[in-house]
């Protein structure tokens, strides 16, 4: 059985950048979220312990995106970090994170990085 908790286009003005215009001024950001849990106990008992309440997934997300990177990858990397430390039963992250207006001089819907990854993946760089 496949579960999967969805955070989709959630936006968020924050400092990232390379520019030290964009640590100044900041930029508009766009992230989407796929977390692929085991949730169908919450399907059968409506308990909210019994699922990844995705109200937390945005505080923890909305913290680590008030954090200026140079990188969105180092960015997106701390996110997945957190998600997998806060979120025990959490077993694949897939990550969006968009930067809506890019100072590169086209005009676009964003540019950024995605990045999947699993626990297993993960646990030797995190000791979890």
């Amino acid at each position: 059985m496949e579960s999967t908790i969805l955070l989709n286009n959630i936006r968020f003005h924050a400092f990232h950048g390379v520019m030290p215009q964009e640590r100044t001024v900041g930029a508009d950001f766009t992230l989407s979220l796929r977390l692929e849990a085991d949730v169908w106990d919450a399907v059968w008992t409506d308990d909210l312990d019994s699922t990844i309440s995705y109200a937390e997934v945005y505080t923890a997300v909305s913290d680590e995106m008030s954090r200026p990177s140079a990188l969105l990858e180092h960015a997106a990397g701390r996110i997945i970090r957190r998600l997998f430390v806060d979120f025990p039963t959490l077993r694949t992250v897939w990550l969006r994170l968009l930067k809506d207006n890019p100072p590169v001089g086209a005009e676009c819907g964003g540019m950024g990085v995605e990045l999947a990854i699993s626990r297993e993946e993960i646990a030797d760089k995190l000791s979890i």
